[in-house]
């Protein structure tokens, strides 16, 4: 049955086209943006998960740069520390040597004072971004200026619900001489590994490796205090061996966690990928689909409104 004034076929026809251009121009979306999900209001569940796991994956991005400043930072403290003990080696021999009959201490002293201005150099040379632990340097300040706190934190991880996770380090391990700068000699420095006096029990004090009482064995050319000196040489390799240990496990730590956050940032950005991106081969299959339902529905638009045509003819 026809109507004038109503065309019920040409109405069905129309409202089917309108929902496939409606779904076409929300294909058409997802395949220049490659999102299925693009606003809370397509799927708030989603889209408010999608929200908070690629903000974690920021906070995991600024995590990654820490990690990667430290990891250079304790590498350049590690290499440091090892170049000390070669040092330091170095000297030890010429103690062995100074305690042979004859030997030439004039000479053997001279060989020790290089070695003591390179410990100097290595130490003082050993600063990354403002921090230099070796030399008692904290963010450009002296450790003596910290209020005697040496235990520092590494950014390590970052969780949403605990926030930034801390590797600790206690510097005062590290501490090739603790006042910085002020070490402009081998006679100014203090404290720390090298200059402070290393005594084994039972063994008379003898001095340092560096400091005001350093090592001289010109004046020091008695048996029992050229050995006190090898002594205390042996003591500050140990105490050398035991910084690259501290350092060489915070760069294990550092190393453990960059391996973690990047897997985690893979994870995430898996994670929001399934929630709100598009699988882009269903959107162009289900694009071709629409194209032809498009144009079957300006067809049996055309064909539906061809009736009214047709009334007309009765009264011709």
């Amino acid at each position: 049955m026809s109507y004038l004034l109503t065309n019920a076929s040409a109405l069905t026809a129309l409202q089917n086209l309108t929902m496939t251009q409606s779904s076409l121009s929300n294909t058409q979306s997802q395949l220049s943006t490659g999102l299925a999900i693009q606003n809370a209001s397509d799927n708030s569940s989603y889209w408010s998960i999608a929200q908070t796991m690629t903000s974690d994956n920021g906070a995991l991005g600024a995590v990654s740069s820490a990690l990667k400043t430290s990891a250079s930072m304790l590498d350049t403290f590690n290499s440091a520390i090892k170049l000390s003990i070669s040092v330091v080696n170095l000297i030890k021999n010429d103690l062995v040597a100074a305690q042979n009959p004859g030997a030439n201490l004039t000479q053997i002293q001279s060989d020790i004072a290089a070695q003591q201005n390179a410990l100097l150099q290595i130490a003082g040379g050993a600063a990354f971004n403002g921090q230099n632990w070796l030399n008692g340097t904290i963010n450009g300040v002296t450790n003596s200026s910290l209020s005697g706190s040496t235990q520092l934190s590494l950014v390590g991880s970052y969780t949403n619900s605990g926030g930034v996770n801390a590797i600790s380090i206690q510097t005062s391990t590290v501490n090739l001489f603790t006042n910085g700068v002020g070490a402009s000699t081998v006679a100014t420095a203090s404290g720390g590994i090298l200059a402070a006096a290393q005594t084994a029990s039972g063994v008379t004090a003898c001095g340092a490796i560096l400091g005001a009482s350093s090592f001289n064995v010109t004046t020091s050319s008695v048996g029992t205090q050229l050995q006190a000196m090898l002594s205390a040489a042996n003591l500050t390799i140990t105490a050398l061996e035991n910084a690259a240990t501290t350092v060489g496990s915070a760069q294990e730590q550092v190393t453990t966690q960059q391996t973690f956050v990047s897997t985690m940032q893979n994870n995430l950005s898996n994670g929001v990928a399934s929630l709100v991106q598009a699988d882009m081969n269903q959107v162009s299959t289900r694009l071709q689909a629409l194209q032809t339902q498009q144009q079957l529905g300006v067809q049996s638009l055309s064909i539906a409104n061809q009736s009214s045509q047709m009334i007309l003819r009765l009264f011709q």
